[in-house]
């Protein structure tokens, strides 16, 4: 199975490279065939919220002490703040120095693009956000795509079946089962990703063509470049000091997941693959079921780097430079609201937007400036952000001894295989089970 699923990533990027040629050779038809991608996202995402409550259940329920929950929950927070801190000064000082923006003409297309972002960003507040994250129902976190309701549902269940003792060992044997099912679904999603890459390429490169790119390669350029350099420089520097694992071996392990997110521009498609291969990895169920939803909202590096750099782009392409403290005060809102709109599409621009309405009014119009490429720059958001979040679940499960390294470093080296017809490591669970003592609880909890 292994050597077929190798052949659909290939097919992935035959596709990709089909769309391209599509979408600039009849850019008509490319524009009808956005459906396909679409379509695939949307499978992805059906299966998003029972998997992370799978996930999180079976680590919280395994689990006898709800401090340690509480433990890793409180170190992934921390870390976020700071990290997204950092990723934000360093957009900062590349958007300063490259000083992107000069030159650049406001159409009436533009204008009115920008004024429709607008809306979409001031339609949420603070507390309307975090009212949404309770769910109407149980089951409705689990089908209405929340990513944070859905946390929320398996946090209380899994702290439920910690508080039952032995008497919920039958669920969560149950809860092991219906995991298996959904993973085996996404598994057989996965086998559409060539049509759902071909249709999300073709009709962005349809949409925009290669003209509408030229006059902003600049901003585009320094964008990915700054993304790049944060995720190997920083984070490269911090998994090796606190983990000693190679960045670039644990990119190299995620590559199918990232190809997969660049041939649709969102990192969910990857979520629940990163879950299942950061468990593979030797980090417990509790930090990866924990630490990779929460990342997927507070965890948003490449987000932050793009409110920054645009920002700071469009400042000065409508001829409104912002002076420093303006720029600490605005992009600190920006960071803080981009929480809320974690997970939607084009949430991005409609934050830029949307801060930029309430506190520079006067500077959305020039929003109208980036739409047309913010579909390639959220390709780099996408990548950065799933990067940070990977980096950040070793990080987590080093620093709370909930990480296997040497497990890590057999499976780096290929010497242990990810499953890729179940995303489950049926075969050696129990030996590992037995050479760590982080499922003991589990066993105790079983019937004997």
């Amino acid at each position: 199975m292994r050597d077929r699923t190798r052949y659909l990533y290939l097919a992935v990027i035959v596709a990709v490279l089909l769309g391209i040629l599509v979408g600039f050779i009849w850019p008509d038809v490319g524009k009808e065939l956005k459906p396909l991608g679409t379509g695939f996202v949307a499978l992805i995402q059906m299966v998003i919220g029972p998997i992370i409550f799978c996930t999180i259940v079976l680590g919280i329920g395994s689990v006898r002490q709800a401090a340690q929950v509480g433990k890793v929950g409180g170190l992934a927070l921390g870390y976020f703040i700071v990290m997204s801190t950092v990723a934000l000064v360093i957009g900062l000082v590349v958007g300063n120095v490259i000083d992107p923006g000069s030159g650049l003409q406001l159409t009436d297309t533009a204008r009115q693009a920008a004024e429709a972002e607008a809306a979409k960003g001031a339609d949420a507040s603070t507390v309307d956000f975090l009212l949404g994250i309770i769910p109407e129902t149980v089951v409705s976190a689990l089908t209405d795509g929340s990513v944070l309701q859905a946390l929320l549902v398996a946090l209380l269940t899994g702290f439920a079946l910690q508080a039952m003792g032995p008497k919920g060992a039958p669920i969560l044997r149950g809860v092991e089962h219906f995991q298996r099912l959904v993973f085996r679904i996404l598994a057989m999603i996965m086998w559409a990703a060539p049509v759902g890459a071909f249709g999300a390429i073709a009709a962005v490169v349809g949409a925009t063509g290669i003209e509408a790119l030229k006059s902003l390669a600049i901003i585009m350029i320094a964008f990915y470049v700054t993304c790049v350099l944060f995720v190997g420089v920083v984070l490269g520097a911090i998994l090796w000091l606190v983990a000693r694992i190679n960045l670039w071996s644990l990119l190299r392990y995620l590559g199918r997941e990232f190809l997969l997110i660049l041939s649709t521009s969102s990192s969910e498609t990857a979520l629940p693959r990163l879950i299942a291969k950061m468990e593979h990895l030797g980090v417990s169920k509790t930090v990866a079921g924990i630490t990779v939803p929460t990342g997927y909202s507070f965890n948003l590096d490449g987000t932050a780097i793009y409110l920054t750099m645009a920002t700071l782009f469009i400042a000065t392409a409508t001829g409104s430079p912002l002076e420093f403290g303006e720029q600490i005060a605005l992009l600190l809102f920006m960071m803080i609201a981009s929480k809320g709109a974690a997970g939607v599409t084009g949430a991005g621009l409609a934050t830029l937007a949307g801060g930029l309405q309430a506190h520079r009014p006067e500077l959305v119009d020039g929003v109208g400036l980036i739409v047309g490429i913010d579909r390639f720059m959220s390709e780099a958001r996408a990548l950065t952000n799933f990067a940070g979040n990977a980096v950040a679940t070793v990080l987590v499960g080093t620093w709370t001894g909930e990480f296997d390294r040497e497990r890590a470093e057999r499976v780096l080296a290929g010497q242990a295989p990810f499953d890729e017809a179940t995303l489950l490591d049926d075969d050696d669970a129990e030996a590992r089970d037995g050479q760590d003592g982080r499922d003991e609880p589990a066993k105790e909890m079983s019937p004997a």
